[in-house]
């Protein structure tokens, strides 16, 4: 049975465990809280709070997730207080004498880290935002300042904001959470980058992902598990097409959860594997569920409600809930939900799933054939503003002032000013914009036909605080056109023929205008005598040829600037 106690302010839960003490401590903030232009921040938080523990004789580590932070630790209590102890007091008070160190720590753990078949599913569904941000790498990290890091902790790292959780039969002796006081967070609101679902999206990964989005029940963690059995039989057991037929269920914090499987596929086997999984699909939202399917999986988890540790294994969990406001049942209340669930259940969660269902599809494949659209890869909206040309192909830029337009191959890409996510910008005057909506528009200067005031127009409309910069590149790192580009004039340096026609013209435009002023003075002046109409002609005729003589200096004056 799960105790409700308070350490220091802070809500905690106990559960017996038969093996060694454990304990954790949850924040209620994540990655899905943070600006693109500032990701990373939770992340280096988390680890400026663990450096100074050094290298500990038991396990300890820390968690940044989209939606939670959590610091957790194994051992004797006397270790399990110190270590909670010291964690509170570090986000009290951050070693910010490491910030460089750790910046550098976690540019290193990132560019190491393997990229996983469902690492881009976030921005496809959500966008440069909330929970779309765990796609990208944390390019805050630059900018930030100890300033920057005391104001996010001094907001969320508090005691309000805060549950912990222990695997033991007591609280440790001598633990204390010196905390700030502050209030409950909020899970951050959810956006949605796809205009039309279900959806799919191509990707270079040998795998089939679904990732699809339901209302947090029973049923739906049944579902879950009732799908990894039809995949797993029709493309391992039956066909011997995937050896990976997986799925999870992942409550979100507000009312839904995110679904998603994932069957793996060999390079000459992935269209096999995509109809394969579509079929497993279709079959199950047409409701052809199996009982026996079903009363399997709800046998598998009533035995891992049945054992020992059960209250202790979800604990984790159960402590999210509270920091979420979603409902914790007990554990007769999970065997009866569990018992509820039938087929009908089944069919309406299989409706759910298909109708926010994201898929992703090998490279050279498509899933239009089986009812999903493709996601946006481009921008519907075109934006006025200056154009500027290609230096080689058929692209154009258009700047305007709401924002900037990339038209290539009838694919246009927008990034308005006010939506973007942030602006990756580098020393040699390349310019990468982010939208919310994940639409990325890059601008290479030595591509472009740019005015020199060009960039500064958009440096200036994008917020500040949203620019990023880069590191410098290398020559070869810069794209060059592939054919030679004829250097450009300074001002004042004009082509000989350019000269000579200005010259010409412009002596021409003062003999033929000064005989057009004298002779218009001498008619106005003597007036006019019947007969003598003709030389309103010739008035007229001298300043109109004085106004042709007039336009090669009025274009190529033009045609310079």
């Amino acid at each position: 049975m799960i105790q409700h106690l308070d350490v220091d302010g802070v809500p905690t839960l106990l559960a017996p465990t038969g093996g060694p003490m454990r304990a954790g401590l949850t924040f209620r903030v994540g990655t899905a809280d943070e600006t693109l232009a500032r990701a990373g921040t939770t992340h280096l938080i988390e680890h400026l709070a663990l450096a100074p523990l050094g290298l500990a004789d038991y396990h300890v580590n820390g968690v940044t997730a989209p939606a939670f932070t959590m610091f957790h630790t194994q051992g004797s209590e006397t270790d399990i207080a110190a270590f909670l102890t010291a964690v509170c007091g570090h986000l009290s008070d951050l070693p910010v004498a490491r910030l460089d160190v750790e910046k550098d720590i976690l540019r290193t753990e990132w560019s190491s880290r393997g990229a996983a078949a469902i690492d881009d599913i976030p921005l496809w569904r959500h966008g440069a935002r909330d929970f779309g941000l765990s796609s990208y790498p944390e390019w805050g990290l630059g900018a930030l300042t100890a300033d920057d890091l005391r104001e996010w902790t001094a907001r969320w790292f508090t005691r309000e904001n805060a549950v912990l959780w222990i695997c033991g039969d007591r609280v440790p002796a001598g633990l204390r959470l010196p905390l700030p006081t502050g209030v409950r967070q909020p899970v951050p609101a959810v956006s949605s980058a796809l205009p039309q679902t279900p959806a799919y999206f191509v990707h270079g990964a040998r795998a089939v992902v679904l990732d699809a989005v339901v209302r947090r029940s029973a049923a739906a963690a049944v579902f879950a598990g009732v799908l990894e059995r039809e995949l797993y039989r029709s493309l391992r057991q039956e066909s011997g097409l995937s050896y990976t037929a997986t799925t999870g269920y992942d409550p979100r914090g507000d009312g839904n959860a995110t679904l998603r499987a994932l069957a793996d596929a060999l390079a000459e086997k992935q269209d096999a594997v995509l109809g394969g999984f579509v079929d497993v699909l279709a079959k199950l939202r047409v409701g052809r569920i199996e009982q026996a399917d079903l009363d399997a999986t709800v046998a598998k988890r009533e035995d891992l409600l049945g054992t020992a540790e059960v209250d202790a294994a979800r604990l984790p969990g159960y402590a999210l809930n509270v920091l979420t406001g979603e409902p914790n049942l007990t554990i007769d209340e999970h065997r009866a939900e569990l018992k509820a669930v039938n087929l009908a259940d089944l069919h309406e969660v299989a409706g759910e799933v298909m109708g926010s269902a994201l898929l992703m599809v090998p490279r050279g494949l498509t899933a239009d054939w089986a009812g999903f659209v493709a996601a946006p890869t481009h921008s519907t909206e075109i934006l006025d503003g200056t154009g500027y040309s290609a230096k080689e192909g058929n692209a154009a830029l258009r700047i305007g002032v709401d924002g900037v337009t990339l038209l290539q191959n009838d694919k246009p890409l927008t990034v308005r000013y006010a939506d973007c996510a942030a602006m990756l910008t580098w020393p040699d005057g390349a310019r990468q914009l982010i939208g919310a909506d994940a639409i990325v528009l890059h601008i290479e200067p030595t591509m472009f036909h740019l005015h020199p005031a060009a960039l500064p127009v958009i440096d200036a409309q994008v917020p500040a605080d949203r620019h990023i910069s880069m590191p410098a590149r290398t020559p070869d790192e810069i794209p060059q056109p592939s054919t030679p580009q004829k250097p450009a004039r300074a001002p004042g340096d004009r082509p000989w023929w350019e000269v000579a026609m200005i010259v010409v013209s412009g002596v021409a435009v003062l003999v033929v205008g000064a005989a057009s002023l004298l002779v218009t003075y001498v008619v106005v002046a003597a007036g006019t005598e019947p007969g003598e109409e003709l030389l309103w002609g010739v008035v007229v005729a001298g300043w109109l040829l004085t106004v042709i003589l007039a336009l090669p200096i009025v274009l190529l004056w033009r045609r310079r600037r």
